[in-house]
């Protein structure tokens, strides 16, 4: 961990399709007085396209080295709530880059409740074009998640506002432990 205190530091919520990144990033955001950044709404920006046409033109490779990209400069500017993309994990790079620079919050919804989130939304998820497909990528990726500093198990009760609560009580909670440390 850099030796930076905590609120200095970049929050990278990281967690499957539909566990909330986006909607709990807006409020922990809020609450701590910070910039809030979806990196898919950043990344659609800039290249002026949905992440689906980009995947579907280029392939999930070429998205991937963007993604990695706009986390990188994400990570550089100050110490914003980033909303990452649910499979940002999948590159040993941007796994030690946001361990490196800030504090990553693993969003943990039960697949059932993710799948029932993505099935509902209207947007493209072309990495998620049906059932198995998802469930097949959720389970790859957990691993990767569970390697975050912070976890919040997220269910279907919990607001978005109520879960923002928790993770600065975790914030405090890891701030105090690492202080004590030194």
């Amino acid at each position: 961990m850099p030796n930076q205190s905590k609120e200095e530091l970049p929050i990278f919520l990281v967690g499957f399709m539909g566990s909330g990144k986006s909607t709990i990033g807006t409020c922990l955001a809020a609450k701590l007085d910070r910039p809030f950044i979806d990196l898919d709404e950043l990344i659609e920006t800039t290249i002026r396209r949905s992440i689906a046409e980009l995947i579907d033109d280029r392939g999930e490779e070429e998205f991937r080295a963007i993604e990695s990209r706009a986390l990188r400069e994400c990570a550089r500017s100050g110490a914003p709530v980033i909303a990452t993309g649910g499979g940002v994990i999948l590159r040993a790079e941007n796994r030690e880059l946001m361990s490196k620079t800030g504090v990553t919050v693993w969003l943990d919804a039960p697949f059932e409740l993710c799948w029932q989130r993505i099935s509902a939304d209207a947007a493209v998820r072309p990495l998620a074009p049906d059932r198995e497909t998802a469930l097949a990528r959720y389970n790859a990726r957990n691993e990767h998640y569970k390697e975050s500093q912070l976890h919040i198990e997220i269910g279907e009760d919990l607001t978005a506002d109520a879960a923002a609560d928790v993770i600065v009580k975790l914030l405090v909670e890891l701030s105090s432990v690492q202080y004590r440390e030194l």
